[in-house]
């Protein structure tokens, strides 16, 4: 059997998630072709909140990929965030709605689909081409929540007008309340007491090169910021061991307060102060800093990063 293997990024979240297996759906009924949706690492707890509330069945794990294998790319086209022999492949498509990185390579033509919507669920609506009412329930439930966490329910200026009106037709077909299934979202998403620091630390995040430096730069979104702050000491002293594997100069973490609309930066040793002052133009104290109305990774805490 020639599957298309279908799969998001590392450290898989709620959109990388769920448009595997709503991509592989499409494959599977659509086009008919034979397609499984992976997914790269465990799942966060929102993403298993939402794969259980519409009755989807959680990927199995892909640890590697073969020279020959077919594979088809979501939410991502950072060879970082995938796997290094991912240019081995035959990359039958790409859909994703980050900005290009270039470092993916093809012997073949491809469907390459990146549009500038925050969610991946927007971009395979206008190649998918289907109204709500004719998607399966469980796909269409997919689709909001993977727009609804990317926007954290709008709140991200990474939204669009059109994230907006697609998650509202979704929502309309599927008589559910916008506010009350994101705030389940949510509170899903800030359960994190049964993770490591380690884990914590790579739940969502992504490796940069800001500057000449390479940096980890993680965020966990949530409405209780303090059962982040409450693990402090063991998310520092797990830092140097991420530095170490990932061979990275720096990790910054960011709690994203949903409800606040703010990020909350740990300040564990002084050159992550001298980055954070030198970024934010702040001048730092304590071993926080919160940043008012800092909710996105892409579109402001990365610019002020690299700026």
């Amino acid at each position: 059997m020639n599957e298309i293997k279908v799969f998001g990024h590392r450290s898989p979240d709620t959109d990388a998630t769920a448009s595997a297996i709503v991509w592989a759906w499409f494959i599977n009924n659509h086009r008919e072709e034979i397609a499984t949706p992976y997914i790269l690492g465990n799942i966060n707890t929102e993403a298993e909140f939402v794969l259980e509330s519409w009755g989807a069945t959680i990927p199995k794990i892909l640890d590697k990929v073969t020279a020959g294998d077919k594979v088809a790319i979501v939410d991502t086209n950072n060879l970082d965030e995938l796997f290094e022999n991912i240019n081995d492949t035959v990359i039958v498509s790409i859909v994703d709605h980050h900005k290009l990185s270039g470092n993916l390579k093809t012997n073949l033509p491809l469907e390459l689909v990146i549009q500038p919507y925050a969610s991946t669920m927007t971009v395979m609506y206008n190649i998918m081409n289907i109204e709500p009412e004719y998607l399966p329930r469980e796909i269409a439930g997919l689709m909001l929540s993977g727009i609804l966490s990317d926007t954290l329910e709008f709140r991200s200026p990474t939204t669009t007008e059109d994230d907006i009106h697609l998650a509202k037709k979704l929502a309309i077909e599927l008589n559910v309340n916008i506010s009350e299934y994101a705030q389940k979202m949510f509170n899903a998403k800030s359960n994190i007491t049964h993770f490591s620091a380690t884990e914590l630390l790579r739940m969502d995040s992504k490796i940069f090169d800001i500057k000449g430096t390479q940096m980890r730069v993680s965020v966990l979104e949530t409405t209780n910021p303090n059962l982040v702050l409450e693990k402090y000491d063991e998310i520092v002293a797990a830092i140097p061991e991420i530095k170490n594997d990932d061979n990275v100069e720096h990790v910054l973490l960011f709690a994203i307060d949903i409800l606040k609309e703010e990020a909350i930066l740990l300040i564990p040793d002084n050159e992550t102060k001298k980055i954070a002052e030198e970024s934010f133009d702040v001048e730092i104290t304590g071993k926080t800093l919160t940043l008012p109305g800092f909710v996105s990774r892409k579109k402001q805490i990365l610019p002020a990063l690299l700026k």
